[in-house]
């Protein structure tokens, strides 16, 4: 049985917040770290997406924090994009609406003048980008001396996105007295790397299997020749808007985005589709993202970029239209369905080329995606010359990387074998067919 927020030691200015949030009962990360981390320890929370792990540090924080103090932060919390930073913020205000604890979000893609100008007026808990953190921290713009709460969120996507350096001086310039909390969905080497650095004695908190996929979201692989024969799947299960009422499509690259995007305006209007990937302005995200959580659109397209940002109740599917190749993506993407207690479904479109990176999937998360039979109607179109050629390509790739020694179907010692052994074999038929072929038309 869940533990009700009314068993931890939280003020009730915050248990009231809670109480307005509509949250009744504990889930299991919340559970297990909110305790340790009221008691002041290190914390390593290894959690799924979707399982409430921002209020799991968000509410004791704000416990220890009590009301606003000075102007200098005392609570930095660090995140790998804008989207995820404001997600966190909003949090952040809505378990502290009845203090009086000040925040403040900051992140690249605008000018910074208006965020330093915010933080001279004084905030208590101020969420960042590690980027933007710098450069204002640099500029001389922030105070870091009063911090005494650290804290690392999705911290296995700052690793991917190659935040490790930051991350490093960012640890250089906070007091060295504090309390250090990091959260992740999967254990990297470099999370752990990042982790040995950053935490001191941690407790560690697992509310799920590492890598494991929220149980309460229902996962089916479709086997599919190529990109046309895609976007028929995707068309035959969006006639369905009855149980397609409010879906993320996953793409793994801008262009793919902007096309299925493109297809989707066509097919059902300009009002039912949004796309969003890092070609699109900052207000351009926001703005979509907001118009798909307030029900005012259906489908929201989106590249890896927005996987962690989009925190939406009521997420009917999402679609992988491709299988993305950094795998521990897969279980973000489809953590925005089936958030918290909710249901969720998640399809995957696999074509040949990404069976390789299914297989990796399956590994991580340790169980097997049920496959489905193409849905009745989805019309099956012929591989062009170019795909063919472009996923044998990416096959040979996948089978070299597992084994150095592959030669591959394209390599050029073959194709100069076969060159030597062609005249050889070939020499008594090719006057005959010389004939047959080239002389006639001389005789016309």
């Amino acid at each position: 049985m869940s533990k009700s927020f009314d068993e931890f030691k939280l003020n009730r200015q915050i248990l009231n917040a809670v109480a307005d949030a509509g949250y009744e009962v504990a889930t299991p990360i919340q559970e297990k770290a909110i305790g340790p981390v009221l008691s002041g320890q290190d914390l390593f929370g290894v959690a799924e997406t979707g399982t409430g792990k921002t209020a799991a540090y968000v509410l004791p924080i704000l416990m220890k924090l009590k009301y606003a103090q000075d102007l200098a932060p005392r609570a930095l919390i660090l995140a790998p994009t804008r989207e995820l930073a404001m997600q966190i913020e909003e949090q952040v205000r809505l378990f502290a609406k009845y203090t009086d604890l000040r925040s403040l979000v900051i992140y690249g893609g605008i000018g910074p003048k208006v965020q330093t100008e915010a933080i001279a007026r004084g905030v208590d808990i101020l969420v960042a980008t590690p980027g933007r953190f710098l450069d204002i921290y640099l500029d001389g713009k922030v105070d870091t001396k009063s911090l005494k709460f650290l804290v690392l969120d999705e911290a296995d996507k700052m690793m991917d996105m190659g935040f490790i350096g930051s991350i490093h001086r960012i640890l250089e310039v906070v007091p060295r007295k504090r309390q250090n909390l990091l959260f992740s969905a999967t254990m990297s080497d470099l999370v752990q790397k990042i982790a040995g650095d950053f935490l001191k004695f941690p407790t560690y908190v697992e509310a799920a299997p590492q890598a494991t996929p929220a149980s309460n979201v229902s996962q089916k692989l479709y086997f599919v020749p190529n990109f046309k024969t895609k976007i028929n799947l995707l068309q035959q299960l969006l006639k369905n808007d009855i149980d397609f009422s409010r879906l993320i499509i996953f793409c793994k690259t801008k262009t793919v985005a902007d096309n299925i995007f493109s297809f989707i305006e066509r097919r059902f209007g300009s009002d039912a589709v949004r796309v969003i990937h890092a070609n699109k302005g900052q207000n351009t995200r926001i703005n979509s993202i907001n118009d798909f959580r307030e029900g005012n659109i259906r489908v929201l397209v989106a590249t890896d970029v927005a996987a962690r940002g989009i925190d939406v109740t009521d997420v009917s599917h999402v679609i992988n239209f491709d299988v993305p190749i950094i795998i521990e993506d897969y279980v973000h993407r489809i953590g925005r369905t089936g958030r918290a207690f909710a249901k969720g479904d998640a399809l995957t479109f696999c074509t040949d080329a990404e069976k390789y990176y299914i297989k990796k999937i399956e590994q991580l998360i340790r169980q097997q995606i049920p496959v489905e039979p193409l849905p009745e109607g989805v019309f099956i179109e012929e591989t062009p010359f170019d795909e063919r050629q472009a996923m044998a390509r990416e096959i040979d790739a996948q089978k070299r990387k597992e084994n150095p020694d592959f030669k591959g179907a394209f390599h050029e010692k073959k194709h100069v074998k076969a060159q030597q052994k062609k005249p050889a074999n070939t020499s008594q038929s090719k006057p005959k067919h010389k004939n047959k072929r080239f002389d006639k038309p001389k005789n016309k």
